[in-house]
């Protein structure tokens, strides 16, 4: 669990300037871009658009899955919750987010993506979709393991890495960020709070 210290932020357009511990480390002036901080009590996000459920019955699998807005230790977050699995070439469960504004489809100037969790000791995938992906299974892909206890997990865009496409990373051509239960059969539950990009000085 991380234990976050007292933090002082300020405002630089979009961006905030804090002074937290993350698994004991003390990341200073870190600059970060928010893109969800769960203020608006329902499916939408900071940045304007919304979180929506998608599982692999659309392409043939049988997991199920549900997106709800809850209040885990008093702190508001997008929960998934299901069961995963493999059967007829299934196997994920995904809160999916496009990216509709140009303020949060570039995100050249940060490191990468920062996420407060809490979840069930199960390993996700946080994948990134850009512009010239098309086909749906195409997306850049990292884990991480979501512990009981809310917890803040830095995954640098450099830890990303490409799934069924020849593309490079393009950080400024963005299209939608996907948090997945995949790969495997087994019972998700996760909540998500803050997610943004983070940039370290």
């Amino acid at each position: 669990m991380i234990l976050h210290a007292n933090t002082l932020t300020t405002a630089m357009g979009a961006c905030l300037i804090a002074l937290c511990l993350s698994g004991g480390r003390l990341m200073a002036d870190e600059v970060t871009l928010v893109i969800d901080d769960r203020s608006s009590g329902g499916y939408a996000t900071s940045a304007g658009s919304d979180w929506r459920l998608v599982t692999d019955t659309v392409m043939g699998g049988v997991s199920h899955g549900q997106l709800a807005v809850e209040e885990i230790d008093g702190r508001s977050c997008l929960r998934l919750r299901g069961e995963v699995r493999v059967e007829n070439n299934g196997g994920f469960i995904q809160a999916a987010l496009d990216l509709e504004t140009m303020q949060v489809r570039d995100a050249s100037a940060f490191d990468g993506v920062f996420m407060d969790v809490y979840g069930n000791g199960e390993t996700y995938n946080l994948h990134l979709r850009q512009d010239d992906m098309w086909l749906p299974w195409q997306a850049f892909r990292t884990s991480f393991t979501a512990t009981p206890g809310w917890q803040t997990h830095y995954l640098p865009f450099a830890q990303f890495q490409p799934y069924k496409t020849s593309a490079g990373l393009k950080r400024d051509r963005l299209k939608r960020i996907g948090v997945v239960a995949i790969g495997r059969a087994f019972s998700a539950d996760l909540c998500v709070g803050r997610i943004g990009y983070y940039r370290t000085q």
